[in-house]
């Protein structure tokens, strides 16, 4: 099983390289991070955080958008591509049981979101330590937890992906429900939770429903997790207080099922596909 999943993911991984999708992921997370890197430094000296953690706090901010948008952007087509194709009837005459070809996909478009993640964090953590010298290795931590943490949303924005792709019999209408989830999953759902507050004016809405809320989501439970251990937190983003108000765990519990709970939700999706 584990020999054909991994097989399966090298053959993926090969696709993405020649469809340049390492190299266009690659290239976006570097350049926004390099952008809000050089951005961010100058602020850095009247803080008490330490360079890079100022960056990563910025950076948090990036990771929430960008991040799922790349792993919805290489998924969306990795079944309704294929069908359109004709090479998913072929792959599943292998003996390639469903639930290996989707692991295979998921591993090989993993390791391209992390190669992407990893070298755009490299260039600001570069910048961060050209700026603030030997103080910016106090932000190390918070720079890991960042990492692991975009891997992870980007697991689950990826087996959402699948689960789209598995749902439309065509390209573009999985392209269509994958921007859609990615417009309402990290703008709008935001967006109605604040109109949701003002309607509220401090009511029972904003003191019990909305801390699990931003918990539920996988977007808002990634940054307030990493806001709420950051030590930069007022720097990047008004959530500040709903990081603070939130217990650590909740967060983090949500970042780790999250990728488990799409993943499955697409092999479910892939069981109804006819080739």
């Amino acid at each position: 099983m584990v020999s054909r999943i991994l097989a399966t993911a090298a053959l993926e991984f090969a696709i993405a390289r020649r469809n340049r999708w390492v190299l266009v992921s690659v290239a976006m997370m570097m350049m926004f991070a390099l952008i809000l890197s050089l951005a961010g430094s100058a602020p850095s000296g009247a803080m008490a955080a330490d360079p890079l953690s100022v960056t990563v706090a910025s950076l948090i901010s990036l990771a929430v958008y960008l991040v799922p948008l790349i792993a919805l952007l290489i998924s969306f087509d990795a079944i309704a591509g294929e069908a359109e194709r004709g090479t998913l009837a072929l792959a599943l005459t292998y003996p390639l049981a469903r639930t290996e070809l989707l692991a295979g996909k998921l591993v090989a478009q993993l390791l391209v979101v992390t190669i992407a993640v990893v070298a755009g964090y490299a260039v600001a953590a570069v910048v961060a330590f050209s700026s603030g010298g030997i103080a910016a290795t106090e932000g190390l931590p918070a720079l890991w937890r960042l990492v692991w943490t975009s891997v992870l949303l980007g697991a689950a924005f990826l087996s959402l992906g699948h689960a789209m792709s598995c749902l439309s019999n065509r390209p573009s209408g999985a392209a269509a429900m994958a921007i859609g989830l990615w417009l309402v999953a990290v703008v709008l759902f935001d967006l109605g939770l604040l109109a949701a507050i003002v309607a509220d004016d401090g009511g029972r809405f904003t003191t019990d429903f909305l801390p699990w809320a931003l918990v539920l989501n996988p977007a808002d439970a990634f940054r307030i997790f990493n806001l709420a251990a950051s030590e930069a937190v007022d720097a990047a983003s008004g959530l500040s207080g709903a990081a603070s108000s939130i217990a650590w765990w909740k967060p983090l519990g949500a970042i780790l099922i999250w990728p488990v709970a799409a993943a499955l939700l697409a092999r479910l999706f892939f069981q109804r596909v006819n080739p």
